[in-house]
């Protein structure tokens, strides 16, 4: 695009990303603690079919990203869902829950990468940790975590390609290390068809409970929509580069988890908080795998609890700076320039859901990562029906469209998961309630308070 187009657009931004650079940036998104952390979990449901959920997730997300692609491409804008739901119903406080909620999802896959590096540091370490001990650990990585945020950290383009390539070399390592020591007979592949579901579901109940986990390993390609001003011509590029984003990551997710349930029992998998260093310690035993693996996983979720923390920080703070939540939020530091009490409210936040999912009889990292997709699939139901609503309102320019039965399809796919009948645990929809009643109580309080009685969320001025 050329610097007059780019100006009649209106974007203060600069167009900095080609086909290459985002598609690394969605794959990269997409990538990390999801199925570094989850693949046991799903198997715990599932058995050997582990495969099964994640390629089911794919199809939601694809269903979903048809959405994103028209909306984003219509509306070429760096603000995503809550700009998409604004513009579609123009209700304020609805649009004030859908950012929220996306904020929150943000904090629970924030805490839920901070389990899974603090149980994969400890394995790096040689130690044998208690449950107390991983959520101690958890609980300093998100000082941590904390720490940087405060100091003005940010993601840059090229910082993401190289933790984008270090998280894909540890799947493809497990891909290859997985597959090497199938074909040297190291494997029962049978285990790969075999359906082992726990006694109280039945296949059906556990194939859709291990769905909404396994769809938390998909999220992250509706982060890409915010750098469509960043972006050169995305009307043109971003639909082919998002699915065939989806693509590889859907592809690389089903040979990890086949590797995974053949070479370790199903049961064996479920048990441990890092299913992935199993796997490559068992497919290469006289490799030092347990050292390499681990510290690779650490690399992949470290970078996506910052990145979430950041957007979450970052999100609160818009929020408070347009008068829908408390003004104190707003507050920057003046020689860091960071928002500096929306991260220690975040973090707050954090670590009580780190310890509250700590104390339950849930496991912790599937609580978490549970909590975020059942989350994000509330939005995404919304921005599906939002599709469908904004038909009406026409735009100059060429965009992309999708048939109107995939929206329907989407919406239907992603309202039925968020449902109870899935067989979700009930901790994930306690914190997920939790969550949204700290922001309902919040806008309430900031709606008494406020001069004029009404709080106007611009979705515009925000960036997810």
């Amino acid at each position: 695009m050329s610097t007059e187009n780019a100006a009649s657009t209106g974007t203060p931004l600069k167009r900095v990303m080609g086909p290459k650079l985002l598609l690394l940036f969605i794959v990269g998104d997409i990538l990390g603690t999801g199925v570094y952390a989850l693949t046991g979990q799903v198997a715990g449901e599932v058995g050997g079919a582990a495969w099964l959920p994640f390629l089911i997730a794919f199809v939601v997300a694809l269903l979903t990203a048809f959405s994103y692609l028209e909306l984003v491409t219509k509306y070429p804008k760096a603000a995503g869902a809550a700009l998409y739901v604004h513009k579609a119903f123009g209700v304020h406080f609805l649009t004030f829950i859908v950012c929220f909620t996306v904020m929150c999802s943000g904090l629970t896959s924030a805490a839920t990468a901070s389990r899974a590096f603090s149980a994969n540091l400890f394995v790096a370490l040689g130690v044998e940790p208690g449950a107390t001990t991983v959520t101690l650990g958890a609980l300093g990585f998100m000082l941590l975590v904390m720490i940087v945020n405060f100091r003005g950290a940010s993601e840059s383009v090229k910082a993401n390609v190289v933790l984008t390539l270090v998280e894909l070399s540890g799947l493809l390592l497990v891909i290859v290390l997985g597959f090497w020591a199938i074909a040297g007979g190291q494997a029962d592949f049978s285990r790969v068809i075999a359906f082992e579901t726990p006694q109280d579901k039945s296949v059906f109940l556990a194939v859709t409970s291990a769905t909404g986990l396994a769809f938390f390993a998909m999220v992250g390609f509706e982060d890409s929509v915010n750098m469509a001003e960043e972006t050169h011509e995305p009307n043109r590029i971003f639909p082919k580069v998002m699915l065939t984003g989806l693509g590889i990551t859907a592809l690389i997710y089903v040979l990890v988890s086949i590797c995974a349930v053949a070479l370790i029992p199903v049961g064996e998998l479920a048990k441990s908080s890092t299913p992935l260093v199993l796997v490559v310690q068992r497919a290469a035993p006289n490799l030092p795998m347990d050292k390499i693996m681990p510290i690779i996983s650490m690399f992949a979720v470290a970078n996506s609890a910052l990145i979430n923390m950041m957007m979450a920080s970052r999100l609160l703070y818009g929020m408070s700076r347009q008068g829908v939540l408390p003004a104190f939020l707003a507050a920057v530091h003046k020689r860091t320039q960071t928002p500096w009490v929306a991260i220690l409210f975040t973090t707050a936040l954090g670590l009580a859901l780190i310890i509250l999912v700590a104390s339950s009889s849930s496991e912790a990292i599937r609580a978490l990562g549970g909590t975020t997709s059942l989350l994000l699939l509330g939005v995404f139901t919304f921005v599906n029906v939002a599709v469908l609503v904004l038909r009406r309102d026409r735009v100059q320019h060429e965009h992309f469209r999708i048939a109107t039965l995939f929206p329907w399809l989407g919406a239907a796919a992603c309202l039925f998961l968020v449902l109870p009948v899935t067989g979700r645990d009930a901790i994930q929809y306690q914190v997920a309630g939790w969550l949204l009643a700290l922001g309902v109580v919040m806008w309430g309080i900031t709606v008494l308070t406020h001069r004029q009685g009404v709080a106007r969320l611009d979705p515009e001025e925000l960036k997810e």
